[in-house]
């Protein structure tokens, strides 16, 4: 599968960003997809994963009530919508995708986009 980010942008403290992620192929609806996000400096971390019935999601502790993940298996497409962001939030967002049924590890990455948050 391939996957395409997008929706990046800058944004003030306290303001909102939707990211897309579109997969290829035509199996989308069987990966369990999720966004992770680098800022400089630090290392990758999970945001958010969801599963393929999209009825179990996951966030990290930073983002949990600020950030939902959804997804569209009939458009191939995952988001993430971030409300009220932070300036601890500025990092390059990665869209991921994995077959395997548990566990953090994801097999197929997206481009990366570039998240801004300025105080």
């Amino acid at each position: 599968v391939q996957l395409q980010a997008s929706g990046g942008g800058s944004v003030q403290a306290g303001g909102s960003l939707r990211l897309s992620c579109v997969a290829s192929g035509r199996t989308f609806s069987s990966y369990r997809m999720a966004w992770f996000r680098q800022a400089p400096g630090k290392e990758r971390e999970l945001v958010a994963a969801i599963r393929w019935s999209a009825d179990n999601t996951y966030y990290s502790g930073s983002v949990k009530g600020r950030f939902t993940i959804s997804r569209d298996n009939a458009k191939n497409t995952v988001y993430l919508q971030m409300n009220s962001l932070k300036p601890e939030d500025t990092a390059v967002y990665y869209c991921a995708a994995t077959l395997r049924p548990w566990g953090t590890q994801y097999d197929y990455w997206g481009q990366g986009t570039l998240v801004t948050v300025s105080s």
